[in-house]
C-alpha cells in the first residue's frame, strides 16, 4: 500500500520516517520543504500540493496542529482520493470534529481511522510511541501493519471518536504530572535536599510517573526541549473542559491546572514549550531547579 503524509512537524516527521524505514512506500507533503526534502533522502515521494498527493497513493495521513488546518487539508484532498481509500487522522482534534470530518469523508466514500498518538516525540523517533486508535475493526485490521511500523503499543479504544477522548484523558493526566513533578522537586530543593538524589528516589517510589521520569529530567536540565508547545497544551485542555461539561463530570483539579497554563501562555508566549510550565514557580520563587547530568533533549 501506498502511504501520503501531510504534515511534517515535530512529531509528523518521526512518523513518516518509521513507516519509511519499514519499507512502506511513503509520499509527503508539507509546507516547509526543507522537511519533505530531508524525507526525500530517507526514500519518500515528495509532493507539491495536497491535491497531487492525494491522486497518487492508496491512503492519506494527517498529523496536523489543529482542527481548522486538518479541515482546510482534507477539505483539498478528499475530492482526489481514490474510492475505498482510507483517511487517518493522527491530529489531537475534538470527538465533534472527528464525527464530522468522518461524515465528510463518506461523501467521498473514503472512510476514516482517527489515530491519535501519545508518549512523546522521542517515542516517535523510536518507532516505540503509543497508537490509540478509533473506528471500524476492519479498517484497524487493514493498517495494523503500518501502525506496528510508527508504535509499539497500540489500542483499538473503539468507534470513531473514542480515541479522541482517551487522547485528552491521557494529555489531561500528564499535564496535572507536570504542574505536580515541578511542585515536588521545588519542595526537595527548598527543604534542601540534593536535586539528583530527589529525582532518583522520586523515580523509584509510589509517586512516580512518566512524565517524572521524562520531563523532569528537561526540568532539571534547564533546556525544557519537549518538543510540545503551550498552545497545544492548551488545546487539549480546552478539550477536557469539553468533555467535562458533555459528560457531566467536574473536573477541578484539571481547571485549576488550566489556569496555571493560561498564565505560562500569557507570561512565556504560545510557542514555549509545555514544560516551561514550571519556570513559573521557578521565577516567582527566585530559584532553579537545577541538576548535573539531565539531558537537554530526550533520546
Amino acid at each position: 500500500m501506498r502511504y501520503g503524509f501531510v504534515g511534517l512537524g515535530n512529531l509528523g516527521s518521526k512518523l513518516a520516517s518509521s513507516l519509511l524505514k519499514s519499507g512502506f512506500s511513503v509520499t509527503v507533503f508539507d509546507k516547509d520543504q526543507s522537511v519533505s526534502e530531508s524525507l526525500k533522502l530517507k526514500g519518500a515521494d515528495v509532493c507539491d500540493t495536497v491535491k497531487q498527493l492525494s491522486q497518487c497513493v492508496d491512503h492519506v495521513i494527517t498529523c496536523l496542529p489543529s482542527p481548522k488546518v486538518s479541515f482546510e487539508v482534507i477539505s483539498e484532498a478528499l475530492p482526489h482520493m481514490a474510492d475505498g481509500s482510507s483517511w487517518i487522522e493522527m491530529s489531537t482534534i475534538s470527538r465533534e470534529d472527528v464525527l464530522q470530518f468522518s461524515e465528510q469523508a463518506k461523501k467521498h466514500n473514503v472512510e476514516m481511522l482517527e489515530l491519535p498518538v501519545t508518549g512523546g516525540v522521542h517515542l516517535a523517533a523510536k518507532g516505540k510511541i503509543t497508537m490509540l486508535a478509533g473506528g471500524s475493526t476492519h479498517l484497524f485490521e487493514l493498517h495494523y501493519p503500518a501502525l506496528q511500523a510508527m508504535g509499539d503499543k497500540i489500542f483499538h479504544i473503539g468507534p470513531l471518536g473514542s480515541a479522541a477522548i482517551i487522547k485528552v484523558i491521557t494529555n489531561l493526566l500528564a499535564f496535572i504530572h507536570l504542574v505536580a513533578d515541578g511542585e515536588a522537586l521545588m519542595l526537595a530543593k527548598k527543604g534542601g535536599l540534593d536535586l539528583d538524589t530527589a529525582w532518583q528516589a522520586i523515580a523509584a517510589s509510589s509517586g512516580n510517573s512518566f512524565v517524572h521520569e521524562t520531563e523532569g529530567q528537561l526540568i532539571l536540565n534547564g533546556s525544557y526541549d519537549v518538543g510540545f508547545s503551550m498552545n497545544l497544551a492548551l488545546k487539549d485542555l480546552g478539550f477536557a473542559d469539553q468533555f467535562s461539561k458533555e459528560f457531566g463530570v467536574p473536573l477541578n483539579l484539571s481547571n485549576k491546572v488550566k489556569q496555571i497554563f493560561e498564565e505560562g501562555h500569557q507570561r512565556y508566549g504560545g510557542e514555549a514549550q509545555s514544560t516551561q510550565i514550571v519556570k513559573l514557580l521557578e521565577d516567582a520563587l527566585g530559584t532553579d531547579l537545577r541538576s548535573d547530568g539531565y539531558p537537554s533533549r530526550l533520546e
